[in-house]
């Protein structure tokens, strides 16, 4: 008993049930109440995990995917589904969720678990990528129709042409830009605060970009979930790819570690990556090969990724268990 004690306690990987098997955690983030805050998709849900294990659900609407801080304190969240991008306040009892309504209704900013939506300018747009903007706005991507949104502090929502096709995640750049991947363009894009956009075609064809985040060397990383690899591209467009072990592991999101190095999701492999700036990988197993990870985050000294069979694994720095 006590060996088996033991060898938990030492285990760098541990997951924790946040819902059903169905409900599909997807998008995961650290919010600023020191809560976890994550997406359940197929339920139409946002979910908030406190530091004592505590789980809470707030309805939304349909298909809420990525969700990330705002600089006013919130969680903001895409809702491919329905077409929008959610807001929802922290702080207080988040139990207490009142929704605002429609597409575009102000709601109430400071009401606690309070939800408020905004509604792209183009019908059908299919917003996924959100991250706070180097301007003080929230800005996302709109998948569906080739385009960028930027929503002001005020709500104001202006729209800008992708550089691409299909925009899909979405990150704040050393450089004061905003750069995401083009999943369907085949390249990684980068946007000015007042719409300009520049694509940088990779140099595998069908590399399928996904994720991307800005890392500690002052370079954004992202992944490449048709190729099996793992990208880096510097701010003048300059980019070098990093196979992986495992080409079939179809990384999806990346994020930067408390350790200084990249953590990514396999979701075809049931893993967690890491790789070094110097480009050295490894890998953790999750639960399960057919647990399918999504989004990943940096949360109490250790990394977090949303499990779409229905749970969290945190990830602590440490042995892996693979090279």
């Amino acid at each position: 008993m006590l060996d088996r004690i033991g060898r938990w306690l030492a285990d760098p990987v541990r997951a924790y049930t946040v819902s059903g098997p169905d409900a599909g955690p997807y998008g995961v983030a650290s919010g600023p109440d020191g809560a976890l805050w994550f997406t359940l998709v197929h339920q139409g849900a946002v979910g908030r995990r406190d530091a004592a294990g505590r789980v809470t659900t707030h309805p939304v609407g349909a298909g809420p995917t990525m969700i990330a801080p705002g600089p006013d304190g919130a969680l903001w969240f895409t809702e491919y589904g329905a077409h929008r991008v959610g807001r929802i306040a922290v702080g207080g009892d988040a139990g207490d969720m009142e929704v605002a309504g429609a597409a575009g209704d102000a709601g109430t900013a400071g009401d606690a678990g309070s939800v408020r939506w905004y509604a792209p300018l183009t019908a059908d747009a299919g917003p996924y990528g959100i991250a706070a903007g180097p301007d003080g706005a929230m800005w996302c991507t709109l998948s569906a129709v080739d385009r960028v949104a930027r929503i002001a502090p005020d709500g104001t929502v202006t729209e800008y042409p992708a550089p691409g096709a299909f925009p899909s995640a979405l990150v704040a750049g050393p450089d004061g830009a905003l750069w995401c991947t083009l999943n369907q363009g085949n390249a990684v894009g980068r946007i000015t605060t007042d719409g300009q956009g520049t694509a940088y075609p990779l140099p595998t064809e069908a590399a399928g970009p996904v994720g991307i985040t800005a890392g500690p060397d002052g370079a954004l990383w992202f992944v490449e979930i048709g190729a099996g690899q793992i990208g880096r591209i510097t701010v003048d467009g300059t980019i070098t790819e990093y196979p992986l072990p495992d080409r079939a592991a179809r990384p999806h999101a990346i994020t930067t570690g408390p350790d200084g190095a990249l953590w990514f999701t396999e979701w075809g492999s049931g893993r967690v990556g890491r790789i070094t700036t110097d480009g050295d990988i490894t890998a953790y197993d999750l639960p399960s090969r057919t647990c399918e990870p999504h989004g990943i985050t940096a949360h109490d000294g250790a990394v977090w990724c949303a499990l779409e069979t229905g749970a969290l694994a945190r990830v602590a720095p440490g042995r892996a268990d693979t090279p």
